[in-house]
């Protein structure tokens, strides 16, 4: 597998992706994000598009927006974080932070046995979104737990 930059020749296939998974736009912390605004890693095997990592650059920490693999536990998303971290790094960044929902409990261990430690709770936060932003976001999600918090993990570099 490969992973590399986004490229301008990726644009059509990334927005197709990204909007098939519900994840072109993204509410998160207050604000409502067009994911395909910002920079992306790809994975790639043999060309086919395995998956994708959206981020946000800052100066001394990196956001990793989105991240989504065609399929899961075969390494895709690993492989993305690892080479966002690395770029991270490489650019002077001491940490990766990410957030994700109360709901969804695979990226919870995700994230956790991959080094992310828990940084914030923000109770309410998905309610408000959906309230202000994206009414589309269910009022239950994965094994139907309330949707309701956003909660934001870290990643030392």
């Amino acid at each position: 597998m490969r992973v590399r930059l986004r490229e301008e020749a990726d644009a059509d296939a990334v927005a197709a992706f990204l909007s098939a998974r519900g994840m072109r736009r993204v509410a998160r912390d207050g604000e409502l994000l067009d994911a395909l605004d910002h920079p992306a890693l790809i994975a790639e095997d043999a060309g086919r598009l395995e998956g994708v990592a959206t981020f946000i650059r800052g100066s001394d920490s990196w956001e990793l927006l989105t991240l989504h693999a065609r399929v899961a536990r075969q390494g895709t998303g690993t492989a993305l974080v690892e080479a966002l971290a690395r770029a991270a790094a490489d650019e002077g960044a001491a940490l990766i932070r990410v957030t994700t929902t109360n709901d969804n409990l695979d990226a919870l261990r995700f994230y956790q046995r991959r080094g992310f430690r828990l940084r914030a709770l923000r109770a309410g936060a998905v309610d408000e979104s959906r309230e202000r932003f994206k009414a589309e976001i269910p009022s239950a999600g994965d094994l139907g737990i309330p949707l309701r918090d956003e909660i934001e993990l870290e990643k030392p570099l």
